[in-house]
């Protein structure tokens, strides 16, 4: 594929995924089942750990009576609200690392299913999937949220906007350190390109853990003019609150 840009790699790859996934019969991701031209059986797609509780509107942490959380109320974020498909468990937490780290393009149509059932009704202007840094882009090839974005831009008919933000930190990764640090490091992570005055933005990521990157994200399309930021996410952990 010499000569090809990476978006044009990851597109001939989904196009030879999904036409491999109609030739031949796959088996189950999460049950090893026979599942036919889907990535997950009507079983268990069924047993997947929606995240069908009442959660903060902010956060979408669970929160008896879907009440904004203490934490959102002591330290609102920047972002206006937080929708999430699963509970970061298994076998979604595998699903999303086969997304990341594969690709596993079969996963992704299930992945989105589970975007579009949780953003319902809800509207937006454009679509901005969480940016990463060109070096990251260059040692995976790939965006995983751009990918869940592009197909997700289809389904709901609104624009993807990839180019409005620009990472400019390569942030070290953020597991297991406390949320004042994930905040001081993703301070001035990104850029907006253009003014977006008056819109109403929809990130679009795979998983939200601390918030802290979402809130920078959300930050820098504040400061571009953005009206309300609502974040859609594939997964939501439990382990820990913003």
């Amino acid at each position: 594929m010499k000569g090809l840009s990476n978006n044009q790699i990851n597109r001939w790859r989904n196009a030879s995924s999904r036409l491999l996934a109609r030739l031949w019969p796959q088996d189950c991701f999460v049950c090893g089942e026979p599942a036919g031209e889907v990535a997950v059986c009507a079983a268990c797609k069924n047993d997947l750990p929606w995240l069908d509780t009442d959660f903060c509107p902010v956060c979408a942490l669970p929160t008896p009576g879907a009440q904004e959380c203490g934490q959102c109320l002591r330290r609102p974020p920047h972002f206006d609200a937080t929708l999430a498909a699963f509970v970061y468990t298994h076998p979604v937490r595998e699903m999303v690392l086969a997304l990341k780290f594969g690709p596993v393009f079969a996963v992704r149509d299930v992945l989105v299913g589970g975007l579009l059932t949780a953003l319902g009704a809800l509207r937006a202007d454009c679509i901005v999937p969480m940016p990463i840094h060109k070096r990251r882009i260059a040692e995976r090839g790939f965006n995983q949220s751009m990918e869940l974005a592009r197909d997700l831009g289809r389904a709901v008919h609104l624009p993807v906007r990839a180019e409005l933000v620009v990472r400019d930190l390569n942030t070290p990764h953020q597991t297991g350190l406390p949320i004042r640090q994930r905040r001081k490091n993703m301070r001035g992570a990104f850029r907006c390109v253009e003014s977006i005055a008056g819109l109403h933005v929809l990130v679009i990521d795979d998983v939200i853990t601390s918030g802290a990157t979402l809130d920078e994200l959300a930050r820098t399309l504040k400061l571009a003019g953005a009206a309300r930021v609502t974040n859609l996410l594939v997964a939501r952990t439990l382990r820990e609150k913003d």
